[in-house]
């Protein structure tokens, strides 16, 4: 129960009961947990959007945005912003993009991906609230957060916890997360599509970046969020 509460911690605002004695290392093991936490905030979310289409599909998906962003404090939009910046003003510099990676302000390119991964997730929440297609949603933040297990074996290009996860993790708690999300989405195989936007973001990584970082992650686990939304539209 320590690891499961310490993810809920890390990756949600959710209320929690308080540990004493915290170590960094524990947080890496708790990364196991991280799908769970995923499936309670994809009740939640489902919950949020299924509550505001009884009134109109647009105020389901403004109240499940608003849910996705504030229960998880905007933990992974952050990543994906930092990311942005750093991609639009590195020019294939590496020491530059780290050096936007680690600088707190946000710039243009960070607040160009945000407002359209916003954007994005209002309007398909809304196709999807319009459709009736709520259980889902269930699904999608587990998936996502399934891909950062996955992730973190690239190589690091900075130090950080991001890289502790695949110290921790055996492969094989990975791949039965994954056998238990594929089962649970034959209701709804669109949501199959997600192994596939699993392994493009590893890609992506590699080729443009050579390796991962925490931001890295974040943007990932957006990412996927965004993909499979779409997957679900179409």
């Amino acid at each position: 129960m320590r690891g499961l509460i310490l993810a809920i911690q890390f990756l949600t605002r959710l209320p929690t009961p308080t540990l004493t004695d915290f170590r960094a290392e524990e947080l890496a093991r708790a990364a196991i947990w991280f799908p769970l936490v995923g499936l309670l905030l994809g009740a939640l979310l489902a919950g949020a959007v299924w509550l505001g289409a009884q009134v109109d599909p647009w105020l389901g998906a403004l109240l499940g945005l608003l849910a996705w962003v504030g229960l998880t404090g905007a933990l992974h939009l952050d990543g994906l912003a930092d990311l942005a910046d750093a991609l639009g003003a590195a020019h294939g510099d590496r020491e530059r993009l780290l050096a936007v990676l680690a600088d707190p302000h946000l710039g243009v390119f960070g607040a160009t991906a945000l407002a359209l991964q916003l954007l994005s997730k209002l309007v398909l929440l809304m196709l999807l609230a319009k459709a009736g297609l709520f259980w889902p949603l269930l699904l999608i933040p587990a998936w996502a957060r399934l891909g950062p297990l996955l992730w973190a074996r690239l190589p690091s290009l900075k130090p950080g916890l991001g890289e502790r996860f695949a110290w921790n993790i055996g492969l094989g708690s990975v791949w039965l997360w994954m056998a238990l999300l594929a089962a649970a989405s034959v209701g709804a195989p669109a949501l199959l599509a997600a192994p596939l936007l699993i392994l493009a973001w590893r890609t992506y990584l590699l080729a443009r970046l050579g390796g991962m970082t925490g931001d890295a992650l974040g943007a990932g686990v957006e990412w996927l969020e965004s993909g499979l939304l779409l997957a679900l539209v179409l």
